[in-house]
């Protein structure tokens, strides 16, 4: 899970770390550096085994349940389940507990907590937030991705729905948003899929926006604050 592995960096892992996903980008070092053992989908379980681990961290979200039975066999697996900022926290601290760094976690969960509580939103804006395209989906209440609008100040026109449901576009024309944010991930959305939801809905602003900002719990969540200044700014 790629915003673990720049949690595990940031409360001092360097060493410890023997293995990551292909797509575990921060830090870069560790990205060049580390072995990777597949995407978060299809981890190559031969490979993971062979580093002997003596510990296993999944994303209940990410990972894929079949394969980490599998895992099991061989180590303990800790599984994340993140639905909320607050689940989030709680997540990160057993983490750190486990491996001997709840001081360090404590420390950046503290930081955290600091710099959004000092995140006053001054927009009441509502918004439908999209992760996929053909077909398009977005997400529901139930999602971290939610809960970090919620603390921005954006109002979720599907915070009544669950996970990532689908979403058409008539349906997006029927709720009318103040604006549409295209995450950079995991669907990578560019300027042209602007122009193209603008010819259907040409009322709505319609932008682009960092995925790691808004899906990355740990360390990330410390860059919430400065990202949410800069994004009204480009809204206002």
């Amino acid at each position: 899970m790629p915003s673990i592995t720049e949690f595990l960096h940031t409360i001092g892992l360097e060493n410890e770390v023997v293995g990551i996903t292909k797509f575990c980008v921060h830090p870069q070092k560790w990205h060049k550096n580390k072995q990777h053992i597949g995407g978060t989908k299809n981890i190559n379980i031969k490979k993971l085994e062979s580093l002997a681990p003596d510990f296993i961290i999944a994303s209940k979200e990410e990972n894929v349940q079949e394969q980490i039975i599998e895992i099991k066999k061989f180590a303990p697996v800790f599984t994340t389940d993140i639905i909320n900022i607050n689940s989030a926290y709680f997540s990160l601290l057993q983490i750190g507990t486990i491996i001997g760094k709840q001081k360090a976690t404590s420390i950046l969960i503290n930081d955290i907590k600091k710099e959004l509580l000092s995140l006053k939103p001054t927009n009441c804006f509502n918004c439908i937030y999209l992760i996929w395209k053909n077909p398009y989906f977005t997400i529901g209440g139930d999602t971290f991705i939610n809960d970090v609008l919620h603390k921005m100040g954006f109002q979720n026109l599907l915070k009544n729905t669950n996970r990532y449901p689908e979403i058409s576009i008539e349906q997006m024309q029927a709720l009318k948003p103040d604006i549409i944010f295209l995450s950079s991930e995991p669907y990578p959305f560019k300027q042209k899929h602007i122009a193209e939801l603008n010819s259907f809905l040409p009322n709505s602003k319609i932008i682009l926006v960092d995925g790691e900002i808004f899906s990355w719990y740990g360390s990330k969540m410390l860059e919430i604050k400065n990202y949410y200044q800069k994004l009204i700014k480009q809204l206002c």
